[in-house]
């Protein structure tokens, strides 16, 4: 079985580009810690695979050598070997030693301190159903020529599908906020999703390394009848093509002072909004 899966497995890679077959079916990684979640997925599929290789040829030996080779003989149905089994024991619980210390630290590059450095921050919204970046700390010239430092924001609604802009070669920290239901936010060049859970800020971070547009993302999570609109994109532009999006962004009208986190539009799939009976609660747990 382990054979017929790893056949099975480079034939459909096989499907896609020349390097897929190297990365063992993985999307190809967008950000600098994606690298580490692909590195991480090949070590794991090659111990895999080599075990189930040592596992099928020792099989396959005590089939062979220890056959019925005549009519009238019956071979030994039981053999004590208290080396082997020691090393049945052994082995096995080192390999799980191993694999959980490099997904350790894996994990540790993907979520990273609170408190560690990032180049910027944006403030992700899950809604039912759609997606609304925030990019708070702002620095945008206002309509009298003066620098203005505010919110930024982006928001999708039934028929219009938002974009996620990030800076090439810069981390960015995404803090994870929802008013109503689990979502979970993910793009698959990014190696990485994270639940976007109502009451309970996620966060995670990326570096972004190519640049590139219309990259897909999605909500992985069932979030209810329409969780198939919660699509967006991202596009990966210069420094200086970010810091024009924001201006863009800027002079449409779409700032705030805060972070907008729900409300009274989060279920009408308007976007979101700072008016509702229950905005001021949302926007607070915005900054949490």
């Amino acid at each position: 079985m382990p054979a017929l899966l790893a056949i099975s497995l480079f034939v459909l890679a096989g499907c896609g580009t020349e390097t897929e077959g190297e990365r063992l079916a993985m999307p190809k990684p967008l950000t600098v810690e994606g690298e580490s979640n692909l590195a991480l997925w090949q070590g794991a599929w090659i111990a895999a695979l080599i075990t189930g290789a040592v596992v099928w040829g020792l099989i396959f030996y005590a089939v062979w050598h220890y056959r019925r080779r005549s009519d009238d003989e019956v071979p030994i149905q039981t053999r004590y070997n208290l080396p082997l089994e020691i090393f049945y024991t052994i082995f096995p619980i080192i390999m799980v030693i191993v694999l959980f210390d490099h997904t350790i630290k894996t994990q540790d590059i993907l979520l990273a301190d609170a408190d560690s450095a990032v180049d910027n921050t944006v403030y992700v919204v899950g809604q039912q159903w759609s997606w609304t970046f925030n990019y708070p700390d702002s620095e945008v010239t206002g309509e009298d020529g003066q620098p203005v430092t505010t919110n930024i924001y982006e928001f999708g609604t039934a028929d219009y599908v938002p974009t996620l802009v990030l800076p090439v070669d810069q981390t960015t920290r995404f803090e994870l906020r929802s008013p109503d239901v689990i979502h979970d936010f993910g793009v698959p060049g990014f190696l990485m999703k994270m639940d976007v859970v109502p009451g309970h800020p996620n966060r995670f971070q990326a570096t972004p390394k190519v640049e590139g547009t219309q990259f897909k993302g999605a909500c992985f999570e069932l979030c209810g009848a329409y969780h198939a609109r919660m699509i967006f994109y991202v596009d990966i532009v210069s420094e200086s093509e970010y810091q024009e999006y924001l201006q863009a962004q800027y002079d449409k009208g779409y700032h705030s002072p805060e972070p907008l986190c729900g409300g009274g539009y989060a279920s009408t799939q308007a976007g979101l909004g700072l008016e509702g009976e229950n905005d001021e609660d949302y926007e607070g747990a915005c900054q949490q």
